[in-house]
Parts: C-alpha cells; structure tokens; sequence
C-alpha cells in the first residue's frame, strides 16, 4: 500500500515537472477547461436567479389564493353590455364552496384625484379591509379600512404612498379629504410603498399599486354605481362592470387544484361569453418548477459542451506531447517501465490539467453573483436606454449560486481529464520501444 502510494506520488511530481516545461501550452490547456467550468457555474447560477425571481412572483399572489378577473370579450356576440365578474357570482362562490375561507371583491376604476388646485391621475380600488393581507400592504400612516366603513358606506380612503405625496407634498393628508368626481374622501390612512407586481404570463396583468387610493366597495356601488363612461377625442365608450376581480383564499393547500375546478364550472353555467379568467398560483407554480428544471438541464449541457471543447484541447496537447517525448517513451520502456506506468503517467498529466482548470473555474464560478451585478451596472451606466427597454425580470436579475453545480462541474472536469486523456496515454503505452529509441 505504502510502495503503491509512494508510486503515485512520484507519477504526480514527474507529471507537473513535465507540463511546467512547456507553460504557456499548459496554462492555454487550463484556461479551456477554466472557461468550462465557469460557464457551467454561471449559467446554472443566472437560471436560478430567473426562476427564483419568477417563482416569488407567483408565491406573491398567494399559493392558496384563486384569482378571478372580468376580462371583456372578443366573441362577436359581444352586444356592449354588462360583462365580467359580478355580485351574483362573488355571493354564489363565497356561499356555497365549503373550502374556501374568505372572498375579497375588488373594483378597479382610473379617476382623477383632486386637492385643492393639484390633481393627480391615479386609480380608485374598491374593497374590504381583507384586501390589506391579499395585496401584502403594510400601513405607515393611520389604519386601513374597517367593516364598519363598509357597512355604513362612509366616505373613507386610504392613500398610496406616491399619491400621498403628489398630493399633499408638505404635510400630512390623515383627516384630509380627497376629490374624487363630487365626491369628498377622508383620509384615515397612508400605505408604504410597494413594488409593482410583473405580469404573469398571459393570466395576470402587471399590478401598479402606485397610484392606488382605497375605499370600501359599498362605497363605490353607491357612489359610482357600476357604470364607466370613457370619453376621449373621437370616441365614446360606455362599460357596465360590476367587479374587477374576487380573490378565494381556500383553506387547505391540496384543495385549491380541485376548488378552482369547481369555480370555472360554476361561473361557465351562468356566463356564455369568455368574459373571466381564472389564475391559480399554485398551479403556477407547478408549471415554474417543471420549467425551471428543463431550463437547468439545457443550460447545464450547454455548459457542459464547453468543458467538451476544453476535453478535446487535453487531448489535442497530450497527443502532441507524445509525438514530442517518443524518445523519452523508449529510454523509459527500455530501463523497466510498463505500459501501465506509461498510461499512467500521460493520464495523470491530463488529469491535473482538468483539475487545475476545475479548481480555478470554481473560484471564477464563485464571482458569478458580484461580476453580474458590476456588469449589469457598467451597462445601466453605458446603454441606460437599452436596458431599460428590458423586462424587469432580466434588468433586476441576480444570480443564485446553485450548491451542488460546484462539485459538479468538478467532476465533470475531472471525468473529462480522464476520458480525452486516455487515448493519448494509450497510444503512448503502445510505442514499440527499439522505435521509440531511434526517434529524433
């Protein structure tokens, strides 16, 4: 066991004085498989910052929530009429589901915000005091809604931070009103600032809670009533919306595939046009996960083609390092040395090569998350127009190293080492010796 050892010691010094003769040969083999492995890190890393980034978009909404929105209908039957979600439907699944826990009815109309000679274009959200926990709200100011806002159809609001600020710029707007038509609303609350929600797919579109001012939506039925008249240059429009959106909470995860099933059925009986759309996160999330693990496997063997690359070059180095030291080959074979300790030399050169490259990869692997952050900086800084043409999923990227794609891609690197050096270290072992010797 110690003879062996001690072999094998002396293979792996004699392998590292070999490729240190020849460095920039060596340090161009390196660098290939270096490259590989990096990219290997990198990509998995970028990928898994992609989906995370989508995947907390998703959870955002609500894993036990079930999303209906009014949409309206492109079917040529469309007379003009009312559409979409309405009252009848928000009673009927809040009362006959058993598994759902709550139903948050929301209405969304765009209005002008008025104060005294300043106004602001924002967007009036009629709810209950629920809406608070289902649009992850924190309040800065003041309370959020009450049910007792609601049942009295008091003439209650609660601002957005912006519009806070747009609107009363010094000062505080707690116990202010707020013009909305010719109606007066009291602020009795600000929210802090929220991020905007990115649009899913094609089932939800982007959430803008910027501009937002809340009241309760018995308020909104009595005040506004469920008709919207648009007038712009040209063109009149007239939309009968009696909600925006219901938001079910069902009470236990595995029953919100099998209650979304039951809400499209029940709303498909008494709708006839495409006129609502139904978004589960969950299942949502199901199909993220599945992609996001079809998006490593391609990213992976996309990275993996370049450790191939950087195989080929070992073996390219190793094959012209045979031609080179075939005397060498002979005095060896000629003072004792077996084919196995030829092959065994010729590969554990290959081998450090990749391992080499593999440990320096890793450590440029490991610079992934800073390196994308001060590029995508650089580019803001060079390209600002460009960039910020990007989805905000892919501006905002930030890469998520992946644990176990380290050891990965150093075993990859190192069965590369192995394989694209077998067959040099073999051809090596076949040399005829008396040949070998007379080689110039």
């Amino acid at each position: 066991m110690t003879a062996a050892l001690a072999r094998y010691s002396r293979t792996v010094r004699l392998s590292i004085k070999s490729l240190l003769l020849h460095p920039m040969r060596s340090a161009l083999t390196v660098l290939g498989i270096l490259i590989g492995v990096t990219s290997v890190v990198w990509l998995l890393a970028i990928g898994e910052g992609i989906s995370q980034a989508s995947q907390q978009q998703i959870a955002a909404l609500g894993a036990n929530n079930i999303i209906v929105r009014t949409i309206k209908p492109t079917s040529d039957d469309f007379d003009g009429s009312g559409y979409g979600v309405t009252r009848a439907d928000y009673v009927t699944l809040n009362s006959t589901l058993p598994t759902i826990d709550a139903a948050v009815p929301i209405r969304e109309v765009k209005a002008e915000l008025r104060r005294g000679r300043r106004s602001y274009e924002g967007r009036l959200v009629g709810s209950t005091p629920e809406y608070e926990r289902v649009a992850r709200l924190k309040i800065a100011e003041g309370r959020f809604l009450t049910d007792i806002d609601g049942e009295r159809q008091r003439n209650h609001c609660v601002l957005s931070a912006q519009v806070a600020e747009k609107l009363w710029p010094i000062g505080s707007p707690l116990g202010d009103f707020v013009q909305v038509d010719h109606e007066f609303y009291k602020v009795v609350g600000i929210v802090e600032p929220r991020a905007a929600s990115a649009g899913i797919g094609g089932s939800m579109a982007a959430e803008d809670y910027s501009k937002d001012v809340y009241i309760p939506i018995r308020t909104m039925w009595q005040r506004l009533g469920d008709q919207i008249i648009q007038v712009q240059p040209g063109q009149f429009r007239r939309d009968l919306i009696e909600m925006t959106q219901v938001t079910l909470r069902v009470g236990q995860p595995d029953e919100v595939i099998r209650t979304a099933d039951v809400v499209r059925n029940t709303l498909d009986r008494t709708h006839t046009l495409e006129d609502y759309a139904v978004t589960v996160p969950m299942e949502l999330l199901e199909q993220a996960n599945t992609t996001r693990l079809m998006f490593m496997v391609l990213l992976g063997i996309i990275a993996a083609i370049s450790l191939v690359v950087g195989g080929i070059g070992i073996m390219n180095i190793m094959l012209a390092t045979v031609t080179e030291r075939t005397r060498e080959i002979g005095i060896r074979r000629a003072l004792g040395a077996k084919r196995r300790d030829i092959v065994g030399q010729f590969l554990t050169e290959s081998v450090v090569l990749s391992i080499v490259g593999g440990a320096l990869g890793v450590a440029g692997g490991l610079l992934c998350r800073p390196g994308a952050l001060w590029i995508r900086d650089l580019l803001e800084r060079s390209i600002p127009e460009q960039m910020a043409a990007l989805p905000d999923i892919v501006r905002n990227i930030e890469p998520q190293l992946v644990p176990w794609s380290i050891p990965l891609a150093l075993g990859i690197s190192a069965v590369v080492g192995v394989v694209f050096g077998v067959y040099p270290a073999v051809r090596a072992a076949r040399l005829d010796p008396i040949e070998a010797l007379r080689h110039n």
